[in-house]
């Protein structure tokens, strides 16, 4: 169930919308009437395929508000006013939204917008207070860009974010409880100068999706992040690297007693063997650039795998069955994620994946598309699978 306020920042709800649905949820919505001033009905009902829901007194007869609570595994509020807010930490229900929420019993997320004084306002900071000691999750706010041309904090937290709140929350309980997993996400950027570097156009979409997911449920994640990717999950604790040689190290000092490792980065082959220290100037001419071999991350951790699950990623354009398995076998892998890449719609920076997933013990899936979310909780419900007798266990 999400709830639409009064804010500039509804229209943030629409695309929440998408993303929710994107991730498997069926979305039902319900504006204020103030909320429609800024976005209308008729845009959620076209995102989500469903009826939105305004009043109180749409379906006479039909006890609307019960009916809506008792249907929805979560409630979502955003943007989540100072007056909703108040309503709620005051037990108010004077219109749709409010009733539903004091007659819901499943989890509430609040994700607050509003100008910096008015969340900076003592009884903002009470409500907020007493509706966390309730149970509620809050996300957000952020600091930013405000109404009025201010900055400051009580912008809304991103979509993004809010999804992976309600991923928490209706999560598979504890089914990875105890796994201590590392994932890697994002490019690598090898420098050819202090200014210029080789890189890849991964954006860290993946991995940080597979991080957000087996963090939901239970497991103890390590993420190893590239540069110049997307924000790291809340909650999970984030290396931050560069190059290959830095992921390397990273990596293989967190890999000691995982009991799983998800390579999902895009890390370079090569890299310029002797980095000029200062800018190379175009005046100058061409350079002349020569490469080598950057460490194989993935390799050397199949080579001295021990009972350690091992899962790898591999982005191919075509011959996608073919390279996966080789890189299965070659690379000691429990599991490859093959994407097709080098066509609009899959692959990096694109929010769905035409992917297949070979294992070896057999149990592979066909090339499909995905959304990201999706995949991700395909490998987590792997591990999940596999993992009996071998969390705890983990190392050469």
């Amino acid at each position: 169930m999400l709830g639409v306020t009064g804010s500039i920042a509804a229209y943030k709800a629409a695309m929440l919308a998408r993303l929710l649905i994107e991730a498997g949820a069926r979305v039902r919505v319900i504006l204020t009437p103030t909320a429609e001033r800024f976005v209308g009905a008729d845009t959620f009902s076209a995102l989500t395929g469903e009826p939105v829901h305004t009043s109180l007194w749409d379906r006479p007869g039909d006890v609307v508000h019960v009916r809506l609570a008792r249907e929805a595994d979560v409630v979502v509020v955003a943007p989540a006013t100072a007056n909703v807010l108040a309503k709620l930490a005051n037990g108010i229900a004077d219109d749709l939204l409010t009733c539903t929420l004091l007659e819901a019993s499943c989890p509430l997320i609040l994700a607050p917008a509003m100008h910096a004084g008015m969340w900076g306002h003592p009884a903002t900071a009470s409500n907020v207070a007493t509706l966390a000691d309730r149970g509620a999750v809050l996300v957000g706010p952020e600091v930013g860009a405000l109404a009025a041309g201010d900055e400051g904090p009580g912008r809304m937290a991103e979509p993004v974010d809010i999804v992976e709140a309600v991923v928490r929350a209706v999560a598979v309980p504890g089914d990875l409880e105890g796994v201590r997993m590392v994932v890697t996400a994002g490019p690598t950027q090898e420098p050819i100068d202090p200014v210029r570097f080789i890189g890849n156009r991964s954006t860290g979409k993946m991995g940080v999706a597979v991080a957000a997911e087996a963090a939901a449920r239970g497991a103890d994640v390590r993420l190893v992040l590239g540069p110049d990717t997307v924000p790291p999950p809340h909650g999970v604790t984030t290396l931050h690297v560069a190059t290959a040689e830095e992921m390397h190290r990273a990596v293989l000092a967190a890999a000691n007693d995982a009991d799983v490792v998800v390579m999902a980065a895009a890390v370079a082959d090569f890299r310029p063997k002797a980095p000029a220290e200062e800018k190379l100037k175009k005046g100058s001419g061409v350079p002349e650039l020569h490469l080598e071999p950057t460490p194989d991350i993935i390799g050397e951790l199949g080579e001295h795998k021990g009972r350690r699950m091992l899962i790898g990623f591999a982005a191919e354009t075509s011959d996608l069955e073919a390279a996966g398995r080789q890189k299965l076998r070659a690379k000691h892998l429990d599991l490859v994620v093959v994407n097709e890449v080098g066509r609009a719609g899959t692959g990096f920076g694109s929010d769905t994946n035409a992917a297949m997933i070979l294992s070896a013990d057999g149990s592979s899936r066909s090339l499909r598309t995905w959304t990201k979310a999706e995949l991700a909780r395909e490998i987590c419900d792997r591990v999940a699978e596999a993992l009996p007798g071998r969390a705890g266990s983990s190392g050469p």
